[in-house]
């Protein structure tokens, strides 16, 4: 019945995959969730960002070994005091309504994100106290304190330029009928089924946009993923189970391509925001650590990904600038989390752990529930889709959850926003005044490593603390038709559509 069942989806899912368009000039991708939101103010999801690439052009690029380079910004220069950052942005841009992209269109969509009440790129640039018009294509950000993760934000959601005229119009409902001014725009998006964008004619970059439209279609299981784009219905596919990998190498239909990534897999945990909050997890240190002492991340290293992916308990990846040698991961201690249980009194300790629809997300917490149990935690599993998932956890409607980070080039765009006070995504509402401290002054120093320095200061904190159980970093694969030319990955995760051609 399970055969058959999955081959049902299987075939739904081919046939809906050749439904949008017939047309032979068309890029139809796979994604494993449907985008929370197609507004970039309003944005915390790494789904939502995967389709921003494909229309919404930013500041400043990362390439694929992370550095910073033009995008619609062609230079930027920082002041000798590191209290401003001025920025030469490119000419004859235009939105995809045809407004033009000049300093002024600039200067709006900072004023959107800094104090529209639907934004939450507010806490990532708290540090820009005004954004000056210098001619018609600069612009100068004069900031409050040093802030060296800032070039990190203008090359994420914080640097996508929208139309002022379409954002005017449509408030917090622009992520309906976004308009930015990248190499597509939009069409038509289908909740939980399509999202349709199509050249646009007048992008400053036209001759890297080699395909009339692209598709992405929200397809949470990784067996129907992957069989629409061994059978010709996608032409790429994110996120490639490992289990899948030697399937798509012995395919001669198509490829894979890899990256190492910064993204990583962590457990939030509710320690302060609404009634959710109050339980034993979330009350207690000692039981959060009890809970971590339970896990072998090696070991669901292997059962769930064929030891693809890299164990880890920090944010930064082992080996990299800011990671703390001083506090590696930890070894799987059942015994001290017995102990740490029966001494709260408690015969079994009831922890309910949100997960998405994404299959490997199940399969990890099904080890992390077998895990646990064996310390004395009982553990229930509630499955959710990606945009009730972000609503449980903007309201605080949950005791743990695992998510997924992309990750960033600058240390703080990969830790700050979990646990400052007023983190974006401090679902949790975890808050250390000495912490935040700390990691104000890692954002003001130029020095790197006196920035390693403050942020191993802040492990220190965080890590005994737990209201996140870091698990592991990703490893980026993805599945591409062996028609399609120039793909490049990258270790953000994100697709870059510009460069792609696909051959008859």
């Amino acid at each position: 019945m399970r055969v058959a069942l999955r081959f049902i989806l299987v075939l739904f899912a081919a046939i809906a995959c050749a439904a949008p368009s017939a047309r032979a000039d068309t890029l139809r991708i796979g994604i494993l969730a449907d985008p929370a939101t197609l507004d970039p103010a309003q944005s915390s999801s790494v789904t939502d960002r995967v389709v921003f690439a494909g229309f919404c052009d930013k500041l400043i690029e990362l390439d694929d070994k992370l550095h910073y380079v033009p995008q619609l910004a062609v230079a930027w220069t920082w002041a000798a005091d590191g209290l401003s950052l001025t920025l030469k942005l490119r000419e004859g841009v235009v939105f995809q309504d045809g407004t033009p992209f000049d300093a002024e269109a600039v200067r709006f969509n900072f004023e959107r994100y800094q104090t529209a009440p639907y934004s939450r790129r507010k806490t990532e640039l708290k540090p820009v106290r005004a954004v000056t018009v210098v001619d018609s294509h600069t612009v100068r950000l004069d900031l409050s304190e040093p802030y060296v993760p800032l070039l990190a934000q203008l090359a994420d959601r914080s640097g996508m330029m929208v139309s002022s005229k379409a954002a005017r119009e449509l408030g917090d409902k622009f992520g309906t009928h976004p308009v930015c001014a990248g190499p597509y725009r939009f069409v038509e998006r289908v909740a939980q089924d399509r999202i349709v964008f199509d050249r646009f004619e007048q992008y400053w970059n036209r001759g890297a946009v080699g395909i009339d439209r692209i598709v992405y279609l929200p397809i949470p299981d990784d067996t129907v993923r992957l069989a629409n784009l061994r059978a010709g219905g996608l032409q790429i596919i994110e996120r490639v189970a490992p289990t899948d990998i030697s399937t798509l190498r012995s395919d001669p239909r198509v490829r894979l391509a890899a990256a190492p990534s910064v993204g990583y897999r962590v457990l939030s945990i509710n320690t302060n925001k609404g009634p959710a909050a109050k339980t034993p997890l979330g009350s207690s240190a000692q039981l959060r650590e009890a809970f971590e002492r339970s896990l072998d991340r090696d070991a669901i290293n292997q059962a769930a990904f064929d030891g693809a992916f890299v164990p880890n308990n920090q944010p930064e990846p082992p080996g990299s600038t800011f990671y703390d040698n001083a506090l590696p991961v930890p070894p799987r201690d059942l015994a001290r989390a017995k102990a740490i249980v029966a001494a709260s009194g408690k015969s079994k300790v009831p922890v309910t752990l949100l997960v998405s629809t994404d299959p490997l997300d199940g399969r990890v917490a099904q080890i992390i529930q077998a895990m646990a149990g064996e310390a004395g935690f009982d553990v229930k599993i509630e499955v959710t889709e990606s945009t009730s998932l972000l609503a449980r956890l903007k309201s605080g409607n949950y005791e743990m959850a695992l998510l997924i980070w992309s990750g960033r080039p600058d240390p703080d765009a990969n830790i700050a926003m979990w646990v400052a006070c007023d983190g974006f995504i401090n679902w949790g509402a975890f808050c250390d005044p000495k912490l935040d401290d700390i990691l104000k002054r890692a954002r003001s120093a130029a020095d790197t490593n006196e920035r390693a320095t403050l942020y191993a200061q802040a492990a220190a904190i965080y890590l005994a603390a737990r209201p996140y159980i870091f698990l592991y970093h990703l490893k980026w694969y993805w599945g591409l038709s062996a028609k399609l030319d120039g793909f490049v990955p990258h270790p953000d995760g994100i697709v870059r559509v510009t460069g792609l051609r696909l051959r008859q």
